[in-house]
């Protein structure tokens, strides 16, 4: 079963059941079907049961906003966009051009000195990291970024080696989640230098939201992030967090290899 609307909570207990060599959600006798009416399967028992854990910690009511590990895994199932790996990786890229760290401000201001502070140490690292020249942009028609350089990232993003070893429901979890982190904070490049372990979460979300913050603040950035980027991180950080989020399990077999 699967609702699109804020329900009371109608079951008392949830479960991960395998069968025929996947797993299953239950509500109490009640199997958990996706958006589109697939049933819910999942090829990892840790997952199964994380999906499992987010149903039964729900309350009185039924808040699907979040339940992360649920939705990624039903936006894999479904696929409601008919995409392939090829076309999902694509998508990814193509926020590199209007990412937001090569978007600086176009007056000689605080800001501007701030964004070349906090924003360029992380493109210089990202740039030798992936052997790649990208140059931030003070012009509304944004950066230049070559052929060559998309090429490059793109080779990467099909190279995880953790995405050939998943089946099509895992890998498809696995990059729809990196498809959301990126969407979020509006930057590939903070997303991978998350994945890479270059930068914190919390650090990411702060990054992808500096204006905001700058102004919220009065430009005085030292005390805690504001409201608004606390939402975001709520957002982002189960994402890397969650020891069965396909992301998380993503970075601890690259820190195994």
């Amino acid at each position: 079963m699967y609702f699109s609307l804020a329900l009371k909570r109608f079951y008392r207990k949830t479960n991960a059941l395998y069968s025929d060599g996947k797993y299953e959600i239950t509500l109490d006798q009640r199997k958990l079907k996706t958006p589109y009416g697939n049933l819910f399967v999942v090829e990892s028992e840790p997952l199964a049961l994380a999906v499992a854990a987010e149903w039964d910690a729900q309350k009185t009511h039924i808040k699907q906003s979040s339940m992360h590990l649920s939705a990624l895994c039903s936006t894999a199932i479904d696929n409601p966009n008919h995409l392939n790996k090829f076309d999902l990786v694509n998508h990814i890229l193509s926020f590199l051009d209007t990412d937001t760290v090569l978007f600086h401000s176009y007056e000689e201001t605080e800001l501007c000195k701030l964004q070349a502070q906090e924003w360029q140490p992380i493109l210089d690292w990202f740039c030798e990291r992936y052997n790649v020249k990208i140059e931030c942009s003070r012009e509304i028609t944004g950066p230049h970024i070559s052929q060559e350089t998309k090429s490059v990232l793109k080779k990467h993003l099909q190279s995880y080696s953790l995405w050939a070893c998943y089946k099509r429901v895992m890998y498809e979890t696995l990059i729809s989640g990196f498809s959301f982190a990126v969407e979020t904070v509006k930057s590939l490049i903070l997303t991978l230098c998350c994945v890479d372990r270059h930068i914190s979460v919390e650090k990411a979300v702060f990054l992808s939201r500096l204006e905001e913050e700058f102004q919220a603040t009065g430009g005085v950035l030292n005390g805690p992030m504001s409201s608004v980027s606390k939402i975001y991180k709520q957002d982002f950080l189960p994402l890397f967090s969650s020891s069965t989020s396909p992301l998380h399990q993503h970075l601890s077999n690259q820190n195994n290899l």
